[in-house]
């Protein structure tokens, strides 16, 4: 009888969202808080945390602030207008803050984009300003959202 060669993998909860390419949570599109609040939970490590204070820096500085997950990121949005002004995304060492009419922010955010208004913000590890974000986030929910 042939030994086993490793050990078996930890048994995952069967409903934890599977990790994409990355770390990216895979998470079910849909509006609210509730799919948001599924995303903040499955990412990775200190993702997790960061992405809390995200979540409750833009709901402290956007009152009413819309929310949805679509394309595995959560999105957010000005309460008064469609469209959105921030989404989040998750990469193995860092996560990525899309502001969409990020030119428009001052100052701009410094990750650039192929898209000409687009900015990012790469959030690593022990480095995230909270107060410069909170400032970039009151300016963006402030502009016309971009529609997807």
């Amino acid at each position: 009888m042939a030994r086993p060669t490793s050990k078996p993998a930890a048994a995952e909860p069967a409903d934890a969202p599977k990790l994409l390419a990355g770390g990216n949570p895979q998470i079910p599109k849909g509006e609210g808080d509730a799919p948001v609040q599924a995303y903040i939970a499955a990412m990775p490590g200190w993702k997790s945390g960061v992405g809390r204070r995200i979540d409750e820096i833009v709901e402290r500085e956007v009152p009413g602030v819309r929310k949805a997950v679509k394309w595995n990121s959560p999105f957010y949005g000005p309460p008064d207008q469609e469209g959105w002004f921030l989404n989040l995304h998750c990469f193995t060492r860092y996560i990525k803050a899309a502001f969409f009419r990020g030119t428009s922010l001052k100052p701009e955010p410094p990750g650039k984009s192929k898209h000409p208004e687009v900015r990012y913000l790469d959030i690593y590890e022990g480095d995230f300003d909270e107060d410069r974000f909170a400032d970039w986030v009151r300016q963006a929910s402030r502009l016309p959202g971009e529609k997807m």
